[in-house]
């Protein structure tokens, strides 16, 4: 190399008067009186000559721009550490010379060394296309029409499980042994993390504190969100294969939802086990809910009466306007046209979350009656506010009529099941205790998934139906004890 260590200069962009010639480094600016260099003209420029190219022309990295004389040194430096990596292998050599002088003329950074270092242990591409992680990055930018609370998703799922593990790896070079390692290594970590839970593993308590188990549910996410960026690709040309249609997985199926029976109760209030992660209160227990609410005139007491009776999401709830009700009684209904999401401190009011959250349900007497005595609560809410009063057209609101927080609402309504002595249910639930009693009055599934909005009755079915034969028998044993008896039945001989 002809110059191996570089050379560094500093120049201008300022002309000669006359003959509009650039000055380059030789503008009197340049430097202070005492001959030092100014800090406040010109930027600093380096050149540095390249191995030859095959034929033997003569190859130069060159920049400029640079704010200062280190960060010049600096950027040789990295340029020496590149050509450092390959030794004397030519092949090697001659890769990492375009790798610099693409990066140069696309004014980009330069690779960092420890990154190629490791690509050409490997004998991995040194400049590959685009990586899978590139690729994710740029499919997630289009999709310009989701959700913030999907892309929100879409990028975690990224951030966390995608790009640590397939990232480096160039997109038409993905296979489906490269996602059966992603999944084994997920399998790894989960079990490490249940390790460490068990106390089997103190030493590292605090490298996975906080961190949660990938549930089969999770990872069959993780699988969409990469089949469904794959899929762009392939649309648009640059793959012609989808790895993620073929990894295998387990199913991950949605939890079934279990009936607070009475031996469940009992078991959890012996032993504090939850049979599921969804459970579902009987009639009985959602009518002891409502009345200790109603009770204690809890300012959330309309609003939950409003989600056990018609199952409507959270955000669907809080987002409900006047102008959706008609609270005439023979006639009352509700359209749900809004949703209230959180997203972190913020919240947004949006459209349901799918088309068939965009429905008309119809309003029980009841229902009616209790949204009739919210307005009466929120019109004097209105008055002892005055002018402070935010009138934004909202059903449920705080006393001065700002929106509700749903973070607030749920954290409320927990507050609420353990003051009422109650077997403990997500706020989630109590939509599908709403399911639960439409079923017990006899509507069939298609009518349920009306009810709650849902996009696929499969949905439905498959959240609900196995709760039919629980039910069936708690309302037996319920109109059983309604029927007198004046003397016990007699037992049944073999």
């Amino acid at each position: 190399m002809a110059n191996p260590n570089g050379s560094i200069f500093k120049r201008c962009g300022c002309r000669e008067p006359q003959t509009r010639r650039q000055l380059g480094n030789s503008c009197p600016k340049l430097r202070r009186k005492n001959g030092t260099w100014s800090s406040h003209h010109g930027t600093w420029h380096y050149r540095v000559d390249l191995p030859p190219a095959a034929d033997g022309r003569r190859q130069e990295a060159r920049r400029s721009g640079l704010p200062s004389h280190d960060a010049a040194s600096a950027e040789i430096k990295h340029i020496q550490d590149l050509l450092a990596i390959p030794g004397s292998d030519s092949h090697g050599v001659g890769q990492i010379r375009t790798l610099i002088l693409d990066a140069l003329k696309a004014g980009d950074p330069l690779p960092d060394p420890a990154v190629v270092k490791e690509r050409y242990r490997r004998r991995a591409d040194l400049n590959p296309q685009i990586t899978v992680a590139d690729w994710l990055h740029t499919w997630l930018a289009g999709r310009r029409t989701i959700r913030r609370s999907t892309r929100e998703g879409y990028e975690i799922t990224i951030r966390m499980h995608l790009a640590p593990f397939i990232g480096d790896i160039r997109l038409d070079q993905l296979t489906v042994g490269h996602l059966d390692d992603l999944f084994d290594r997920i399998d790894i970590r989960n079990e490490t993390i249940r390790r460490v839970r068990a106390g089997k593993d103190p030493e590292l308590r605090e490298t996975f504190k906080g961190q949660k188990v990938t549930s089969d549910a999770y990872k069959q996410r993780i699988r969409a969100t990469l089949r469904a960026a794959l899929n762009h690709a392939i649309r648009i040309g640059l793959i012609t294969f989808n790895p993620a249609s073929w990894v295998e997985l387990p199913s991950g199926k949605r939890p079934k939802a279990l009936l607070w029976t009475t031996e469940r109760v009992a078991r959890w209030q012996a032993t504090g086990e939850i049979p599921s992660p969804v459970m579902v209160w009987t009639p009985a227990q959602t009518g002891a809910f409502l009345d200790h609410a109603e009770t204690r005139n809890d300012r959330y007491y309309e609003l939950y009466h409003l989600i056990a009776h018609r199952g409507l999401r959270r955000g669907e709830a809080c987002g409900v306007h006047w102008t959706d009700l008609n609270l005439d009684v023979d006639e009352g209904s509700l359209t749900v046209r809004w949703q209230i999401t959180q997203h972190g401190a913020d919240t947004v009011m949006g459209a349901p979350k799918s088309d068939a959250g965009d429905r008309q349900i119809s309003l029980d007497t009841d229902t009616v009656t209790v949204l009739r005595h919210r307005r009466s609560r929120q019109n004097a809410h209105r008055l002892s506010h005055g002018e402070h009063w935010t009138d934004n057209g909202l059903v449920f609101t705080e006393p001065n009529g700002a929106p509700l927080i749903p973070d607030d609402v749920t954290s409320h309504f927990k507050e609420l099941v353990t003051a009422a002595d109650l077997p403990p249910i997500r706020l989630h639930d109590l939509r599908h205790g709403a399911a639960t009693l439409a079923l017990a009055a006899g509507a069939d599934i298609k009518t349920v998934q009306e009810l709650l909005g849902h996009a696929s009755i499969a949905i439905t079915a498959d959240t609900y139906a196995h709760i039919l034969p629980e039910l069936a028998r708690e309302v037996a044993e319920n109109v059983a004890r309604l029927i007198p008896r004046q003397k016990t039945a007699p037992a049944i001989k073999n």
